[in-house]
């Protein structure tokens, strides 16, 4: 994979499952590329292999046909070894049920990659307390997620997601367990960190509305690509954090 602005391509990819004695085929042999600095959303309905190819890109799950590609690195060809350093330096994962660890305050739960990345104590918590800034929760850095609304909980995920400064962000439904003003707070959020930061988003989610905010929309049935649709430049977000 030669060309420097493309962040992920996949290529042929395919995922097959067992079931029993027959087999399902997740995705079966999607071609796509994505861009450096690209908002990207994947749609379709239950079962159409968003959430497969979303897993793929995160190396989650190995393909059984074709090739997928992600910074320079064949996910399917690379040891556990490499796929575990891949998924801490590169990508940063947000989950529709935020994931939090309850025991812990939002600013440990911040620090937690950072931990695993063995950083200082001292530049652990300094970067935790200027990403919960950033997202207007610097007083509510020492509060656990039961004393967060979710949209609160939700910022502490995406700061968590941005802790060790990530290439690629992969969120999965983020919005689903939010109402809907809270769920566009979110989503004016992430559109307006990942131009800041110039992240790539993968995003999967069932919500045309959620989508919108996305450069380009690839819709998914039956495990292919059905279309693809650009998406026009939105306004700037109004971010009132609150």
């Amino acid at each position: 994979m030669n060309d420097s602005s493309i962040l992920i391509r996949a290529h042929a990819l395919a995922r097959r499952y067992a079931m029993g004695k027959t087999f399902v085929d997740a995705l079966g042999g999607v071609d796509l590329e994505i861009e450096r600095g690209e908002f990207v959303a994947l749609v379709g309905p239950s079962g159409s292999g968003k959430s497969t190819l979303l897993h793929l890109v995160g190396g989650l799950v190995r393909p059984t046909g074709g090739e997928i590609w992600v910074d320079g690195l064949e996910l399917g060809r690379s040891s556990d070894s490499q796929l575990v350093a891949y998924r801490r330096d590169v990508l940063g994962f947000v989950f529709q049920s935020f994931n939090l660890m309850p025991v812990r305050s939002a600013a440990e739960n911040v620090e937690v990659p950072l931990m695993l990345s063995r950083v200082p104590p001292k530049q652990r918590r300094e970067r935790a307390l200027n990403l919960l800034g950033q997202l207007g929760l610097r007083a509510r850095a020492d509060h656990k997620p039961s004393e967060l609304s979710g949209g609160e909980q939700q910022r502490v995920a995406i700061a968590r997601a941005l802790a060790n400064r990530p290439k690629l962000i992969l969120a999965d439904e983020p919005t689903g367990n939010l109402d809907s003003k809270t769920g566009s707070e979110i989503m004016a959020l992430l559109q307006r960190l990942i131009r800041d930061e110039g992240l790539t988003l993968l995003l999967v989610t069932h919500d045309m509305q959620v989508a919108s905010y996305a450069d380009r929309i690839v819709h998914l049935l039956d495990g292919n690509i059905r279309m693809v649709e650009e998406r026009p430049a939105r306004p700037e977000p109004d971010l009132a954090l609150r």
